[in-house]
C-alpha cells in the first residue's frame, strides 16, 4: 500500500508503528480499520493507523455514513482503504427473509480508497465514517445512495484540505465497478 501512494507522491507515514493489517472477509460497524488522514502541515503526507468505524450519534446509535451532499469538508478528512463495499437489496426470492447482498469492486485495482473524515468523541475516541453521495451508474441499480469511491488520482487532493470537497465526491464512470452477489 505505502509503494501504491508512493506512486502518486503520498509519503506514508506510521505514526503508531507499522501496521499488521490482517485479510479480513468483511468489516463491521464498530470494527477497526486502517484509514490514511492528513498531516497538519504537510500536504503531501498521510498517517496510516487503525481507528474505529463509526462513532456514536444521536440516541448513542452509530454514525457510519455520512451525507457529503453540498458540504464542504475542511478538516478531519481521510482515505478509507478497502477492497469492496457491500449494498443489500431486497431478495428476489420473496420467500427469503434476508436481503440480497451485492460486492462492489473496482475493476483493475485490488484496492481503493473512500471519502472520509474521522474526529475524536468522548465515548470510543478516534473514530471514522465514509461519505455518501447520490449513486453513480453502477450502484442506482441496487442502491438509492453510495459511497464516495475516489479515483486514484484524486486522493492526495482528497487529503489536502484546501482543494473543494465538492469539485471531488461524485460518483465513478459507468463501468468503473464490477458487481456479484455475495453471501
Amino acid at each position: 500500500m505505502a509503494d501504491d501512494f508512493s506512486n502518486i507522491k503520498i509519503k506514508i507515514r506510521f505514526p503508531e508503528g507499522t501496521p499488521n493489517i490482517e485479510a479480513r472477509d468483511d468489516i463491521k460497524i464498530t470494527d477497526t480499520a486502517p484509514i490514511v488522514r492528513t498531516v497538519e502541515g504537510d500536504r503531501e503526507a498521510g498517517d496510516l493507523v487503525q481507528r474505529r468505524w463509526s462513532w456514536p450519534g444521536q440516541n448513542k446509535r452509530p454514525v457510519y455514513n455520512f451525507r457529503s451532499d453540498g458540504r464542504e469538508f475542511t478538516s478531519g478528512r481521510c482515505l478509507i482503504i478497502a477492497d469492496g463495499i457491500y449494498e443489500f437489496t431486497d431478495p428476489k426470492d420473496k420467500k427469503k427473509k434476508r436481503k440480497d447482498k451485492w460486492l462492489f469492486t473496482k475493476k483493475d485495482e485490488p484496492w481503493f480508497c473512500i471519502a472520509g473524515i474521522w474526529r475524536d468523541t468522548a465515548d470510543v475516541g478516534e473514530a471514522f465514517t465514509m461519505l455518501t453521495l447520490p449513486p453513480g451508474p453502477d450502484i442506482a441499480p441496487y442502491h438509492d445512495r453510495q459511497v464516495a469511491i475516489l479515483s486514484r488520482a484524486q486522493w492526495a487532493d482528497w487529503l489536502d484540505p484546501t482543494v473543494s470537497a465538492r469539485s471531488l465526491l461524485k460518483p465513478l464512470p459507468a463501468g468503473s465497478l464490477a458487481v456479484e452477489q455475495a453471501g
